[in-house]
């Protein structure tokens, strides 16, 4: 296999994988260090040389590739240290490096060639301890016992256990940091999209109006300049609510903890929400059924503006100058439905395939686990009929009750 050929390791997180050069120092610095410890106490090994110093440093010297090429520098600092020991140095820490080359190789996922260096590991030593020692120094050394080999066999085992360990602490730490990503992304997906639904509510709604009430004082300027005036008066008031709303949904993107800037709107601006309407020339006609009971503010503002999108597509879309709107509060949620008589232009008929409005009623509701149904009304006009489930909006009531007590 070529130098192109091998898989890179993945990074796992740590000091040794984004500077590799400085764990492969201090594997240098305690492989000389120890070796010269170790060979005070080994009188009968070959005293340390030049060559030993130049096979204690080659080891450390590939690892600063052990991520890039994984199974080549465990080969190779696998080959060093049998080197250094069929030449008779003194016993040490020599196969430091070794391990911490096992250690990349398996952590990035190339079990099998690390096991095939062991097994030709484990070969060499019984090659060298039981027949070629004769021909190695030092001089006048004996064969291997078989409990030797038994435990040069449990500590290539325990280094391949703990390398596994290592690789699977690491697989866990990267898929857990990509689920962590993939939340976040996901998170911060939905708040556009929540964020992109407001703005397009709040900027229909408001546009819509003053767009009627800019054609009426266009219209009455020269002739009714009183009446213009107060479609004028409209424009503002309709231009400033909007401007408040559009701060408010910008707010969300400040520094998360800050308090939101005014309270979200819910049902009980309703009463605001026809005169907005009015000012546009659309009469609404609010009724109520049934006990009512607060929403959590989630759903209060999903139905508000469920409401106000209504509301907008017949200024916009509808021949109607009437529209009524009923809620109704029972045991399993509430029911909003927006009726008006029509007739229906032209664009109206086409509004659910090519604009957001709708998608963005039905997204609110489901959202909350309801849903929306729109749609032209038997006997002429449409319809919007939106169900928010009870059970959120019972929860919260209990906890109001709670807090009171």
């Amino acid at each position: 296999m070529t130098h192109q050929e091998w898989p890179r390791a993945p990074r796992f997180p740590g000091l040794a994988t984004r500077y590799p050069w400085i764990s492969s120092i201090a594997v240098a610095v305690a492989q000389l260090v120890g070796s010269n410890g170790a060979a005070r106490n080994q009188t009968g090994r070959v005293h340390l040389d030049v060559l030993a110093y130049v096979l204690l440093l080659a080891g450390p010297a590939m690892l600063p590739l052990r991520h890039r090429l994984p199974v080549p520098v465990a080969a190779g600092t696998t080959a060093v240290a049998a080197a250094y020991l069929a030449l008779g140095y003194p016993y040490g820490p020599v196969f430091l490096s070794m391990i911490v080359a096992f250690f990349a190789a398996i952590g990035a996922g190339h079990r099998r060639g690390v096991l095939i260096i062991a097994g030709v590991v484990y070969a060499a030593e019984l090659l060298v301890g039981q027949w070629l020692y004769r021909w190695l120094p030092p001089q006048g050394d004996g064969p291997s016992s078989w409990m030797a080999a038994s435990g040069i066999a449990a500590w290539l085992l325990a280094i391949l256990a703990g390398a596994e360990l290592f690789r699977s602490r690491g697989e866990r730490i990267a898929r857990e940091r990509r689920e962590r990503e993939e939340t976040e992304s996901r998170r911060a997906g939905e708040e556009r999209l929540r964020i992109a639904r407001e703005l397009h509510d709040v900027l229909a709604h408001s546009i819509s109006v003053i767009n009627v009430q800019a054609g009426v004082a266009l219209a009455l300027m020269d002739e009714h300049p009183e009446q213009a005036r107060t479609a004028l008066t409209t424009i503002k008031a309709a231009s400033k609510e909007a401007l408040g709303e559009v701060r408010q949904v910008l707010s969300t993107l400040r520094a998360p903890g800050d308090a939101p800037l005014s309270p979200a709107p819910g049902l009980d601006r309703l009463p605001e929400l026809a005169e907005q309407a009015a000012g546009a020339g659309l009469k609404v006609d609010l009724t109520t059924a049934g006990a009512r009971f607060p929403l959590p503010p989630g759903a209060d503002l999903a139905a508000f503006r469920i409401v106000q999108e209504a509301l907008t597509n017949i200024v916009r879309h509808s021949g109607s100058r009437t529209a009524r709107v009923r809620l109704g509060y029972g045991p399993e949620g509430v029911e909003l439905c927006v009726d008006d008589d029509g007739p229906s232009s032209p664009r109206a008929e086409g509004a659910e395939s090519g604009g957001n409005g709708l998608v963005g009623m039905r997204e609110r509701a489901a959202a909350l686990g309801g849903t929306v149904e729109a749609g032209p009304r038997p006997g002429g006009g449409f319809r919007v009929l939106a169900r928010l489930p009870s059970g959120a909006a019972g929860s919260v009531a209990g906890a109001s009750e709670e807090e009171g007590r």
